[in-house]
């Protein structure tokens, strides 16, 4: 596994400069979501809106109308808490082609709930026209500008910045509404997004090393979610089904994936594991992901109580796990 950095701010520029039509906006946040070096390349094509979110989005409708493909940037937060009446009235009713790139998603912040995005994606799922694409890694984040052009309508995006792990081969971009196959396996099925599919990768390797069989599947399109694979990944396994998510368990891929099982009538047991129905407060990434659950000895535990068993999983074993040992599919 790799580490990179500012993989959006290369990708964004590269992108603009081979799409004319492509404006970028922020609000006040350009340096932090990474167009910096944009604004300094393009600057004719760089839009500094301020601290004004609602004025940005109601700009942002009337230059898709004129032809433009709008990329607003701040902090997800500021995407669709503030500016919810212009989200829904003037982007998404008229089914403009925006693009809401929303940066540190969940609890990837220390800022503290001011700034964590934990019930985005159960609030943005509710809103017709809307799509939804959630990074989880360096290729993800690559992927989701070309995504965003081709898709051709309002898609709100989950986006990663600064240090990112490059868990996907560059060469094989992330498709819009078809989940990444992991591992395949018939015990338990396992869902996951965002910064969790790294944890559950770590924990996947653990558990097969135990015997247990698992399909895993990186989930990247959280609106809409009609991928076939992920009946398929219900339908086959025999114990039951564990989504893991950096977002609220309320409304966001447990959801998803519960409405799945019930329209399918598929009658298998459903962990989700995310944060509880609580407000999150600020620290470090790891600290918070231990802290509310959603790191890999918490999966592990959730897959013992799922298949009523023991692993003997602990921190200093699953720290000794390398990803670019793991054997993807």
């Amino acid at each position: 596994m790799q580490i990179e950095k500012n993989v959006h701010s290369n990708n964004i520029i590269q992108f603009a400069e081979n799409h004319k039509e492509v404006l970028v906006m922020s609000a006040d946040l350009g340096t932090s979501c990474e167009v910096g070096e944009f604004a300094k390349k393009l600057p004719e094509r760089y839009l500094s809106m301020g601290i004004a979110e609602q004025n940005m989005l109601g700009w942002a409708a009337g230059l898709a109308k004129e032809g433009f493909r709008p990329f607003l940037h701040t902090f997800a937060v500021f995407l669709y808490r503030r500016p919810l009446d212009q989200l829904e009235m003037s982007i998404a009713y008229p089914n403009l082609p925006v693009a809401l790139l929303g940066f540190v998603p969940g609890i990837t912040t220390p800022g503290g709930i001011t700034h964590q995005s934990i019930e985005d994606v159960g609030i943005m799922r509710t809103i017709p026209n809307m799509n939804i694409f959630d990074c989880g890694d360096a290729t993800d984040v690559e992927s989701a500008l070309e995504i965003c052009r081709e898709i051709n309508a309002p898609i709100y995006v989950r986006m990663l910045r600064g240090a990112v792990p490059r868990l996907f081969d560059p060469n094989e971009p992330t498709k819009f509404n078809k989940g990444r196959l992991l591992s395949e396996g018939t015990d338990i099925a396992l869902f996951s997004s965002s910064i969790c599919t790294e944890e559950a990768m770590r924990a996947t390797s653990y558990l097969e090393k135990q015997g247990l069989s698992v399909q895993h599947l990186h989930i990247t399109t959280l609106k809409p979610f009609t991928d076939p694979l992920v009946l398929e990944t219900l339908e086959k396994v025999k114990y039951g089904v564990i989504t893991m998510e950096n977002h609220s368990v309320i409304g966001g891929l447990g959801t998803s994936v519960g409405e799945v099982l019930l329209e399918n009538r598929i009658n298998k047991e459903l962990i989700k594991i995310g944060i509880n129905d609580e407000w999150t407060h600020g620290a470090a990434k790891p600290y918070l992901m231990k802290k509310y659950g959603i790191d890999a000895l918490s999966l592990i535990k959730a897959v013992e109580k799922l298949v009523d068993d023991e692993f003997d999983a602990t921190e200093d074993k699953l720290e000794a796990i390398r990803l670019e040992d793991y054997d993807r599919v």
